[in-house]
């Protein structure tokens, strides 16, 4: 019984490192299409590019993972498909589907399954002490954080087909970048969401980049998150930048990766002078960090 329990759990262990280590995958299934997973790694708040090679007769494609469809953005220069895939911060670890459709120009389809297994990861507990206004909201605050709320729900529902960045990403100022996203955070003693970003520390007025190319979809002033500007990149990838002491783009403004959006401060809840960066994708919640990692052209 006991060789048995060990033969077990190596073979359980050997197939976690396994799933670790690929950090890219490739598949080739019906004939003349061919796909290709990167990432780097299979937690949540972590993200998978995923590319279909096909061949002239595909006018489109899309992918379908968590009850989530993706549309995947087509290269001009090539008959190559691309999306990003959020592995969301409260994912639960287990076995997931990705299935992705290729619809053909004479009307008929083809679909290509792949099972990936996300693996569990525990994020930090962490306590911060802030004004408590920004703990328990005042009354006359709250309209205002219920409409906030809702803008902000409208925003991350926006989907542009075509993917708007140039290249890889960039981090968007100097300074420390804490690896703190996903911590559990407790304010004054009361528990509140999860961390879904990464601070900056950098000093007051410090110039803050536009991590890629985009359009400005939010410049403005909210609540909790201070002076805040959301880039819109395209295929539901948005970058959120909070805290400014001054916001230095707007609205419907197209931005190019490295321009200038605003300055550090520390407007909204915050504990001092920083930068909170955030990335969503189609309303997941994803790690910075795993953006720099991937390879985009």
């Amino acid at each position: 019984m006991k060789k048995a329990v060990i033969v077990y759990t190596f073979i359980f262990c050997l197939g976690v490192l396994c799933v670790l280590a690929c950090e890219n995958q490739d598949w080739q299934r019906p004939p003349g299409l061919n796909c290709n997973l990167s990432y780097r790694a299979l937690q949540p708040g972590e993200i998978v590019k995923v590319i279909l090679k096909a061949n002239p007769n595909v006018q489109k494609a899309r992918i379908q993972f968590s009850d989530v469809k993706y549309p995947m953005g087509q290269d001009e220069n090539s008959f190559e498909f691309m999306s990003l895939v959020g592995l969301d911060l409260g994912m639960k670890p287990g076995v997931r589907e990705i299935e992705i459709t290729a619809f053909y120009k004479d009307g008929t389809t083809e679909r290509i399954k792949k099972e990936i297994y996300i693996i569990n990861k525990q994020f930090p507990l962490k306590k911060l002490w802030v004004d408590e206004k920004f703990v328990t909201p005042p009354q006359k605050v709250r309209e205002r954080i219920r409409v906030e709320s809702e803008l902000l729900g409208v925003i991350y529902d926006i989907f542009t087909p075509q993917w708007l960045g140039d290249g890889p990403f960039i981090i968007p100022t100097i300074g420390k970048a804490w690896p703190n996203f996903g911590e559990r955070r407790i304010f004054n003693g009361k528990p509140r969401s999860s961390h879904s970003g990464v601070d900056i520390s950098s000093p007051f007025g410090s110039p803050v980049k536009a991590s890629n190319s985009g359009r400005v979809v939010l410049a403005n002033n909210l609540y909790f998150a201070g002076n805040t500007v959301i880039i819109d990149h395209g295929l539901g990838v948005f970058t959120l930048y909070c805290h400014f002491s001054k916001i230095r783009t707007s609205r419907s403004a197209f931005v190019k990766k490295g321009d200038i959006i605003g300055e550090i401060g520390a407007t909204g809840r915050v504990t001092g002078p920083h930068l909170h960066w955030g990335v969503k994708i189609l309303g997941n919640r994803v790690d910075p960090f795993s953006l720099l990692d991937l390879d985009l052209k």
